[in-house]
């Protein structure tokens, strides 16, 4: 088989690392793909993930069998739309389901509209409107950015002072851009966070292992796109998970379908485990960044069957197994990242650590692997419990080095502490 992975990050290569274990996969081209992606698959870096007419062109051209769309703008922009009608199958979701994740108030009003259990909101177009609702809403509060932001677009505001900054950058000095056309503001909830990326063909739902993601550049920093995973989440216990798939994960499908969006693909449900019970903070149309590095090396099934059973509708006839053991995921990203930062310095791995790293910001330069992003690679190791799987990430992230390289120390405490306060 031939197949196309579109995006360009540490989750694509680990998209494509897994669907290579198929033995029946021939090639994978990846566009654009990166400079580490190019050890594993054919990178077409003159196509960008957004250039949506280019990649079913491509597709056609070279009689791709199935077509795996990871990033959330292509998915917005309808890029399964186009190459369905180009008469490629896709794993991922339409243009139309693709708004659960496009448009944060889209989202509210869909969780509204069910009774899916969410922070209280309100959603605003004017500036002065928002500000004037914030006078007499309690803090901290989170303002947030309607459209994609590239997993940035969220402020939690610890005063009105702040919240109302917020509003004004996002709306009025358009840090990004139309994004922040509207916005929504919510209530802040308390509790440990949970990410459970599922697989769902539309009526089925399959959730893989939990994971806690780390977004902050220190324990205290800014937001970024992740630092770090671990999986499985030791608050996500097997009695949280059954009402969470009976009070959000099948309730948010049928509204989908019920909406006339049937959604297949990856469903990201980021959660808050509140005193109140389980509660959506945000959904995502596709796989998480760093969430799919700690998330696929636990999938024992074939990623290519479930995908294709996802775009099929026969999810509920196959079986997907999920292994015992725990992962970790630290990254390593350029000095200043999220904010400015140098790149173009030269990356060096050992041979062990190369095998378990992931790829997002860097590129080839005459051969060499140089830094091009904030985020530069992930190294994942896989062990029989958390606390060997967070040690062994760690001892696979000194064979890494480049210059300006950071990294958090503390990827997976939060989660150790859980673990050693339960025994």
């Amino acid at each position: 088989m031939k197949l196309l992975v579109i995006g360009g990050g540490g989750r694509e290569h680990a998209i494509v690392k897994k669907l290579r274990e198929n033995p029946a996969v021939e090639v994978i081209y990846c566009l654009p793909g990166n400079g580490g992606i190019a050890a594993d698959a054919v990178c077409v870096p003159e196509i960008g993930a957004k250039d949506i007419a280019a990649q079913a062109a491509f597709a056609k051209a070279h009689g791709i069998d199935y077509a795996v769309v990871a990033p959330d703008d292509p998915l917005a922009l309808g890029a399964v739309d186009a190459l369905t009608a180009a008469g490629v199958p896709c794993f991922g979701p339409d243009a139309k389901a693709a708004v659960i994740e496009a448009s944060k108030a889209f989202s509210k009003e869909l969780m509204h509209k069910y009774n899916i259990p969410t922070a209280r909101y309100a959603v605003f177009s004017d500036p002065a409107a928002a500000c004037a609702y914030l006078d007499d809403h309690p803090v901290p509060v989170v303002v947030k950015a309607d459209g994609l932001a590239l997993g940035k677009g969220v402020i939690i505001a610890q005063t009105r002072q702040e919240a109302k900054e917020a509003v004004h950058a996002m709306m009025e000095d358009k840090v990004f851009g139309a994004s922040g056309n509207r916005i929504v503001i919510e209530e802040f909830l308390t509790g440990p966070e949970v990410s459970v990326l599922s697989f769902t063909d539309g009526k089925t739902v399959v959730p893989m292992v939990s994971s806690m993601d780390h977004k902050r550049a220190g324990d205290t920093g800014l937001n970024t796109g992740g630092m770090g995973t671990v999986a499985p989440n030791p608050f996500y216990t097997p009695e949280i998970a059954k009402v969470c798939m009976d009070t959000i994960f099948l309730p948010t499908i049928r509204a989908m379908a019920a909406e006339g969006r049937p959604f297949k693909g990856c469903l990201y449900f980021g959660l808050m485990l509140t005193a109140d019970g389980p509660k959506v903070i945000e959904y995502n149309c596709r796989f998480g960044d760093p969430e799919t590095q700690v998330v696929l090396p636990l999938l024992k099934s074939d990623l290519l069957t479930v995908m294709q059973a996802t775009t099929n509708g026969t999810l509920a006839q196959t079986p997907v197994e999920l292994a015992d053991g725990a992962a970790c995921c630290v990254i390593a990203a350029s000095q200043g990242y999220p904010a400015a930062y140098e790149k173009g310095f030269p990356i060096t791995m050992t041979a062990e650590s190369a095998a378990h790293a992931y790829v997002a910001g860097a590129r080839l330069q005459e051969g060499q692997l140089v830094t091009s992003g904030g985020r530069v690679l992930g190294v994942t190791a896989v062990a029989d419990t958390l606390p060997e799987a967070v040690k062994e990430a760690y001892r696979l992230m000194d064979g890494v080095q480049f210059e300006n390289r950071f990294f958090r120390r503390d990827i997976g405490a939060k989660a150790l502490a859980a673990l050693e306060g339960r025994s």
